[in-house]
């Protein structure tokens, strides 16, 4: 068995990576400074310490006889990150590189890295592929993109082995529902249950693949264990269940029994209008199935506020750029 460090382990993805880690006897180390995530989600059994990745030194220390680094922590901020550049770009490229660092320099047999859909940004063709040329549209974009760069070129250099990771738009219980800036099903449902409006920015086509993270799991589990991953980019989740926001809505309202209208607001700079990822290439090597329908996400996102009971929004994030022409009202005015 295996010594696995999971940055971002009180977060959705990575608390759901440790319990499957921890299922099948690897010894589960990580670390969070709860931006992203909630204390109550870290699964027992887990070595956690809470500190910023920002923090290099004390990265280094706890990485000493670890055998793997599944890099899951990041303030996966898209849309925010036009007008908080510097606070995206801490908590996206530089943390992945102070993980990476360290890494090599205790000996870290192997890197799994998650990136982002946002690296492909605006394509002629979707789904995209992980042969397309990366054309990110914002600075998280660009700033995930840049980061694979780095790391594929310390991975090179110093021997470590490196696998990156692309899931994409994950839903699913464990997943931060109090925050106005990201996470869309989260943000409708939470409001839903509160008996409020959502807000749909744009006119809802814009069309979106979600993943039910119980259909993520396996996947992410093989890569980080498969000697066929390394060196190699994968996407991690469906293509078969494309959809608008506005369906997206629709299935939220079915389920709960709303009955009101969304708040449509002016659409998000620099927001790609179809997004979605092929899994052919996850298929071939892994046999990847989908297992969960939309419906099935939803009424799992559902079950999870209602029992851990819907929460004030938390504006917990500084607006560094306030520029009010394109600033989200949402934002500006916390109507959340």
């Amino acid at each position: 068995m295996s010594k696995i460090f999971i940055t971002g382990v009180a977060g959705f993805l990575g608390s759901h990576l440790a319990d499957r880690m921890l299922s099948e006897g690897h010894e589960v180390f990580g670390c969070d400074n709860l931006i992203g995530g909630y204390i109550d989600n870290i699964p027992k059994g887990v070595n956690f310490y809470q500190f910023d990745m920002s923090n290099y030194h004390e990265l280094e220390a706890k990485l000493k006889n670890i055998d793997l680094v599944y890099h899951t922590a990041c303030t996966a901020y898209e849309g925010l990150s036009v007008f908080s550049p510097s606070l995206i770009t801490q908590n996206t490229m530089q943390i992945s590189v102070n993980a990476m660092t360290a890494a090599i320099k205790n000996k870290v047999k192997k890197f799994v890295h998650c990136s982002s859909m946002a690296r492909y940004g605006s394509q002629e063709k979707v789904p995209f592929t992980e042969d397309m040329e990366c054309k990110p549209q914002d600075p998280y974009g660009i700033a995930k993109y840049a980061t694979e760069l780095m790391l594929k070129n310390l991975s090179h250099i110093h021997g470590i082995e490196l696998v990156i990771a692309v899931p994409h738009n994950i839903v699913g219980s464990r997943q931060k529902y109090d925050d106005p800036y990201r996470n869309v099903v989260s943000i409708m449902i939470n409001l839903v249950l509160q008996n409020r409006r959502p807000v749909i920015y744009g006119d809802g086509t814009q069309t979106r693949c979600f993943s039910d993270v119980r259909d993520d799991i396996d996947c992410l589990y093989q890569l980080a264990f498969d000697e066929r991953a390394v060196g190699e980019v994968f996407n991690i989740g469906p293509d078969e269940h494309t959809i608008s926001i506005n369906e997206l809505f629709e299935i939220i309202c079915n389920e709960t029994g709303f009955n009101q209208k969304p708040i449509y607001m002016p659409g998000r700079p620099q927001e790609v209008k179809e997004a979605s990822c092929s899994a052919d290439k996850i298929r071939k090597y892994f046999q990847y199935k989908t297992k969960y329908s939309n419906q099935d996400m939803i009424r799992e996102v559902i079950n999870y506020i209602s029992n851990r009971g819907t929460k004030d929004f938390k504006y917990h994030l500084d607006i560094e750029l306030n520029n009010s022409s394109i600033l989200p009202d949402t934002w500006k005015k916390k109507l959340f």
